[in-house]
């Protein structure tokens, strides 16, 4: 029985014993599955006999298993007839197949093959009514418009904490037991959380979305044997799409032809360098190719840099490759984040607290003798005192005003959990190609005579020295034959600046030389271009030939280095051409490989001048050069990365590497970077990875530094493993190929100016102008939060409790009720909100980003914290029920004594906050903690509003309240100052104990 291996909702893989190197059953199984309606995806393969079925959720892993079993015994049943049944099926029902499931190795098949199947023509195209039909049968060529967040969900979001539960049922309780004003009270503090929250989510999403570009809205294709435009996505299967240089592909296609024909897959691959792309089909031995490497394909969203060519469409809309990744980001779930469930883990005990002792005092009342009514009352009382209404709105502002500074630094972040989240990543996984890299070439180094240059920020550095290119002669001529062996378009835009149009390789010729003050424009003037001998498959070089105003005539010509040097019989060599001996050529084939050794990508520069306008060998210029050197490119780090990655270092973050590169070239850029803190970089290849169960995979996911030919699905698993491991995961990245992968992290952080919308449309955090470095500026903000957060819940805590305290103490010794309802309110509106919010603006910590990032699993309130937070509050229960037990003994029972108490706990909370400062630092200790101003006006603000409570009548009868006098506030003020004398007293000094510890106490 076939049995799945791994399993997630709507989504399994299985293992098949009988697949193994077997095409045909492959085939088979995508074919009869793939035509299931329950069945949305379907890829088998026969190197690891692994199955992997997406499948609507409503059905079960065992269903599934089940069809698969079936199929399996149906195949083994017909056998040969299985075996050797090919595309046999009639035009209309084979492109029905290629759309509903587009697993079709097209990559493997004749282009007459494809064209059959389909019921197109090169030449002709689809018919208007063939194309119709498709349009129709089929769909537009769109992707599912990706679910951006309403201002009406945005909203909701901000009351599905606990904490903001929790005060709901309170209010509920109240307005039930008539007590309208706490219930109205309560609903405020909902409401102003609410709308902070609200506000700062909602105008992060709106800059978010300014940033999404418009694609591309037509085509050109060949239909009824024309050549039309037409809207995108009325592209269908079949259609000859007509493919030019500077234009996105419309669709996925098979090439038919290629002429010079280069595409930037680089947001769906990751692969930096573009393709060059070829007609010819790929054998059987290829059939597990990735898709950077399947050569005669084209897909949909990506870029043509250069050539031409024309292809016939394999699949449109979802059934695209960027659908498939588009139907994974579907698939991918974000993570929550620590402190949200942290909170929420805070908010259940306190419901499991509070449960158990309003259930006890309302049996010890009850056993005492006191009315049924006014236990309950009493009772809610402590429900209410048991909620601290400060934090989720502390929680929520702290969080707010983190955003808000980040946008100073060109950060947008899109949910205020992100930023906290931030502060809690443990590994950062970065896509290479345009996060770590700029995703565009870059000349780094050149060789000419036996010099070796360094190309860096537009200087020429040999050895230490900067060289004038306009004083070394070999150079200069180098820099002008690339501008002209180019086929990039170049122009001076109004402002002085170059504006260039091409590929990557040839634009980073014409930046080498703009760098070197060469005026591009007037050079390609001066030279007019008369011939062009393009690249070709069977041929690596291209050539150009000019004029010059003699009319003699000028060659210019680049290319793969060994091909190069071999039609040379010339070097320059300090000015002078000399021959070109066999011991110069293998120097220079070891220069060659030393250069591609370091993952660049090398191309040999020669040229030739012909004096006389008949060279006695017709048109054949590409003989008899003169070798000018080698050029080496790269797509070359962001600039603040490597500084960046020391940084992750020593805040005990681990920085892992993702692309789509091939390991050398990926191994090369870790090197430069520092990637790992370990002895020995360690890489692994997707072509291993896919042989990994997912058990093995997550065992050897924080132990590699580098993974290398990654496809999106990889990208996925990688953050996933990771996850399972127990890790809390960023993810980098900008292109179509990282959105799955940078939904599922708990922070995903995307590219806002040179990154796709796909990108940014799943992403966490948006880096506005791509600065990568900014990342270790929130994660410094990140962390602060986490501990002023941190901070002010154990400010709530400790007060919340202590009020639990004296209610529960005064009702079981029969002191009656010290403290109403609305006074409890009050009180926590007063000592909570303002001074917990000012404790979550404490200045950050000098050593916050020494600091190994905290354990996921950490609670937000350690064990070793509830000791300390009893301790507090019981000083802060005695000083309040000495005061009370002062008002009973001068007042009696009532409003007198009720007031005592209610000015005492206050009062003592309030100085509290002072002692929540710091857990190792007493305000006694000879270091001093950073001024907190925010701090010192919410302790001013507070008591002015607790005396005005006092002094103004209408108050005074709201918080039944009476006046008091100075005898009275002499005991107050001495039960609110003995508790934080205590605390501060007993506060152990980390600091200070270590120094004695080591003999360093200073006298």
């Amino acid at each position: 029985m076939i049995k799945a291996i791994h399993r997630t909702k709507g989504r399994a893989r299985y293992k098949i014993r009988e697949l193994y190197r077997s095409k045909s059953l492959k085939n088979y199984l995508e074919e009869r599955l793939g035509r299931k309606p329950e069945i949305k995806y379907v890829s088998a393969n026969p190197l690891t006999s692994n199955v992997l079925v997406i499948f609507k959720e409503d059905n079960s892993s065992d269903r599934i298993a089940s069809l698969l079993e079936e199929i399996v015994l149906d195949y083994q049943k017909h056998g040969e007839k299985v075996r050797t049944k090919s595309f046999s099926k009639t035009p209309n029902d084979a492109v029905a197949n290629a759309q509903a499931q587009s697993t079709k190795d097209w990559h493997l098949m004749e282009v007459n093959t494809v064209l059959d199947v389909l019921n197109t023509s090169k030449t002709a195209g689809l018919s208007s009514e063939l194309a119709a039909e498709n349009l129709n049968k089929y769909g537009p060529n769109l992707l599912s418009e990706a679910e951006t967040r309403s201002q009406l969900s945005i909203l909701i979001d901000q009351f599905k904490s606990l904490p903001v539960a929790l005060l709901g049922v309170a209010a509920g309780v109240s307005i039930f037991t008539g007590g309208l004003v706490d219930a109205l009270v309560i609903l405020g503090v909902i409401g102003l959380n609410a709308a902070i929250g609200y506000t700062t989510e909602s105008q992060s999403e709106k800059i978010i979305n300014s940033l999404a570009s418009r694609g591309q809205t037509s085509t050109w294709v060949i239909r009824d044997g024309k050549q039309i435009e037409i809207p995108t996505q009325e592209v269908v299967l079949g259609d000859i799409l007509v493919l030019k240089s500077g234009n996105y592909v419309a669709a996925d296609g098979r090439l038919i032809e290629a002429e010079n024909l280069s595409v930037d897959e680089s947001a769906l691959t990751g692969e930096s360098i573009p393709v060059t792309k070829t007609t010819a089909s790929l054998t059987d031995e290829d059939v597990y190719v990735s898709l950077a490497d399947r050569t005669n394909m084209v897909y949909k969203g990506t870029l043509v840099t250069g050539g031409q060519g024309i292809a016939v469409v394999v699949a449109t809309g979802k059934s695209t490759e960027m659908g498939k990744i588009q139907q994974m980001v579907g698939e991918a779930n974000a993570m929550e984040t620590p402190l949200s469930r942290q909170l929420d883990e805070v908010g259940s005990q306190l419901v499991a607290i509070g449960m158990v002792i309003c259930g006890g005092v309302f049996g010890i009342g009850v056993l005492r003798g006191y009315g049924l009514v006014q236990m309950l009352q009493s009772s809610i009382s402590l429900a209410v005192a048991a909620v601290p209404e400060g934090l989720p709105t502390i929680a929520t502002t702290t969080l707010a005003l983190g955003i808000q500074d980040m946008r100073k630094h060109n950060v947008l972040v899109r949910s205020l959990s992100a930023v906290e989240a931030l502060g809690s990543v443990q590994t950062i996984c970065m896509d290479k190609t345009g996060t770590i890299t700029e995703n565009r070439m870059s000349v780094v180094e050149i060789h000419t005579d036996s010099h070796y240059i360094k190309v860096s920020d537009g200087e020429f550095i040999a050895g230490e020295e900067k060289i004038n290119p306009y004083a070394c002669e070999e150079l200069l001529k180098l820099i002008h034959v690339s501008v002209l062996c180019n086929e990039s378009e170049v122009s001076q835009q109004q402002d002085g600046e170059y504006a260039v149009k091409g590929s990557a390789t040839e634009n980073a010729l014409i930046y080498m030389a703009i760098s070197a003050g060469t005026n591009v424009i007037e050079l390609r003037q001066k030279y007019p271009l008369l011939q062009t001998n393009p690249r070709s498959e069977n041929r690596n070089i291209m050539s150009t030939v000019h004029s010059d105003r003699d009319n003699h005539k000028l060659v210019a010509l680049k290319g793969s280095p060994a091909e190069v040097v071999r039609i040379c019989n010339y070097w320059l060599k300090n000015g002078r051409a000399v021959p070109l001996e066999e011991e110069d050529r293998q120097a220079i084939e070891l220069e060659n490989d030393r250069m591609a050794g370091k993952a660049l990508r090398v191309l040999g520069v020669a040229y030739r001048q012909i004096d006389e306008v008949d060279n006695g060998n017709g048109n054949n210029y590409e003989s008899d050069l003169t070798w000018l050197g080698l050029v080496g490119m790269a797509d070359p780090v962001r600039k603040g990365v490597k500084e960046l990655i020391d940084d992750f270092h020593k805040a005990g973050i681990d920085p892992v590497m993702i692309t789509g590169d091939q390991s050398p070239t990926a191994y090369a850029i870790a090197k430069e970077l520092g990637l790992t803190r370990r002895e020995q970089l360690e890489i692994l290849d997707s072509t291993n990875l896919n042989n990994l169960t997912p058990e093995a995979l997550r065992a050897l996911a924080d132990k590699v530094d580098v993974f290398a030919r990654i496809s999106p699905s990889n990208k996925l698993q990688i953050v996933q493993a990771l996850q399972a491991a127990g890790k809390v995961v960023a993810m980098t990245g900008d292109g179509i190929n990282d959105a799955p992968a940078l939904k599922a992290a708990q922070v995903g952080v995307a590219m806002g100016k040179g990154g796709t919308d796909a990108a940014r449309e799943v992403a966490d955090i948006i880096l506005e102008d791509d600065r990568l470095e900014t990342m270790i500026i929130a994660i410094s903000r990140g962390r602060t939060i986490y501990n002023n957060i941190r901070k002010a819940v154990h400010f709530l805590l400790a007060t919340n409790l202590s009020e639990i305290m004296v209610m529960t103490t005064a009702t079981a010794v029969g002191l009656g009720e010290p403290l109403n309802a609305i006074q409890l309110l009050w009180l926590n509106l007063v000592s909570d909100i303002f001074p917990g919010l000012a404790l979550a603006l404490e200045p950050p910590e000098p050593d916050i980003l020494s600091q190994p990032p905290r354990s996921p699993d950490e609670p937000i309130i350690k064990e070793s914290d509830f000791g300390r937070i009893a301790f507090e509050s019981a000083t802060l229960t005695v000083g309040t029920l000495s005061a009370y037990g002062y008002g009973i003994l001068r007042y009696g029972i009532g409003p007198q004594a009720s007031t005592m108490a209610f000015m005492s706990l206050t009062a003592g909370q309030l100085l509290h906050t002072i002692s929540c400062r710091s857990q190792e630092h007493s305000i006694f200790s000879r270091e001093k903690l950073p001024n907190n101003p925010y701090l010192n006006a919410a302790i001013a603000g507070s008591f002015a509003i607790q005396l005005l409570a006092i002094a103004i009548p209408p108050l005074r009868s709201l918080l039944k309240i009476t006046p008091i006098d100075l005898v009275d506030g002499a005991v107050i003020s001495g039960s609110a100052v003995l508790p934080l004398l205590v605390n501060e007293s007993t506060k152990r000094d980390r600091n200070i104990a270590s120094d004695k510890d080591n003999g360093q106490e200073i006298e």
